[in-house]
């Protein structure tokens, strides 16, 4: 679809959730709690499970939630949230989802070519990706996939939008029943040439190497970030952190995460620090290591570049500590690259 990957998950939630049915809302972040106002806003009933941003939901948490409320048609979930650093054990989820009969509508623009997807293996009926992330393409193009049964589900929902936008309903009988030959609007050919490029780029490295790439990333930024003092992974356990970026806890002693990132950034301004938004800022900084990110020496600059701004900001022991965190975070990478 020719937009950024918002408009996608917004149409898949207008057309799968007519007014008057039950969804599930997964919420792990940010994206999490705005699909639970569109669904409201569409007027659906919604059930929402809320897991700490600092870990993943369970399916056990899923599969109770259905139990207790069975006319639930629809589960809303984001696979990775690059906001907050978690990933969710979709492939599990899925089976519980389908076992309940309701569709699954999954969020992957944080996933997609930084780990495994496997949208038919899992039962995702609604997939949505974005080229911006571990793609490193355009923001500005997007793409959704629909199953069967989802097809089925959009067609009886009267509300499902028409003649907009946000209609996957055209983009069927426009694109995919019309042969592919004309699209639903004015072809976005800068965001198209930019995605065939990232695409290329993609299946010249492997899509396994990409993976195991943006796997490396993760790893030796949260073995470095363990080094330095005052840091710590905002992700508890390593297997619910993203591999395409990661968040890590700004030091209890009264520093700001925000004012970590601003020194960090003065010490090297290529390294892709952010502070967390909303209300994680003071206290949450991200490491954006997805797409070209994901690469080796700029991963350990951007851990040199933590321990030299925790340093500047006087946290103790930050200077010294700048060495066994780029060790760390050095064989992190390797170890983890030649599993």
């Amino acid at each position: 679809m020719q937009g950024e990957a918002l408009l996608p998950l917004e149409a898949c939630i207008r057309s799968a959730a007519p007014r008057g049915s039950t969804a599930l809302n997964v919420i792990t972040g940010p994206y999490g709690e705005t699909f639970g106002g569109w669904l409201r806003s569409c007027g659906a009933e919604v059930v929402t499970v809320t897991a700490p941003f600092s870990g993943a939901v369970t399916p056990e948490q899923i599969a109770r939630a259905l139990r207790e409320n069975p006319e639930i048609g629809l589960v809303s979930l984001v696979h990775a949230e690059a906001a907050t650093g978690n990933t969710n054990p979709v492939a599990e989820i899925g089976a519980v989802v389908r076992e309940h009969g309701a569709l699954l509508m999954l969020d992957a623009v944080a996933s997609v070519g930084a780990e495994p997807l496997l949208t038919d293996a899992w039962g995702v009926d609604l997939c949505v990706i974005g080229g911006q992330k571990a793609l490193a393409g355009p923001a500005g193009v997007s793409a959704v996939s629909v199953s069967a049964r989802a097809w089925e589900r959009i067609a009886a929902n009267e509300q499902a939008p028409r003649r907009s936008y946000l209609s996957l309903l055209d983009w069927k009988e426009r694109w995919l029943d019309g042969g592919r030959t004309a699209l639903p609007h004015a072809p976005a050919q800068l965001e198209m040439l930019a995605l065939e490029q990232a695409v290329d780029r993609v299946a010249a490295e492997g899509l396994d190497a990409s993976i195991a790439r943006h796997r490396a990333a993760s790893a030796a930024v949260r073995a470095g970030a363990r080094e330095l003092p005052g840091l710590d992974p905002y992700v508890v356990r390593d297997q619910d952190a993203a591999p395409a970026a990661t968040t890590l806890r700004a030091p209890a002693e009264g520093v700001d995460a925000r004012e970590v990132v601003a020194a960090a950034l003065k010490a090297d301004a290529r390294v892709p620090l952010q502070a967390a938004a909303g209300p994680l800022a003071a206290e949450v900084l991200r490491v954006n290591h997805y797409g070209q990110a994901a690469e080796r020496t700029l991963v350990l600059d951007s851990v040199r570049a933590l321990a030299t701004g925790l340093h500047t900001l006087g946290v103790a022991g930050a200077g010294s500590a700048r060495g066994r965190a780029l060790d760390a975070a050095d064989a992190a990478w390797s170890g983890t690259a030649a599993a």
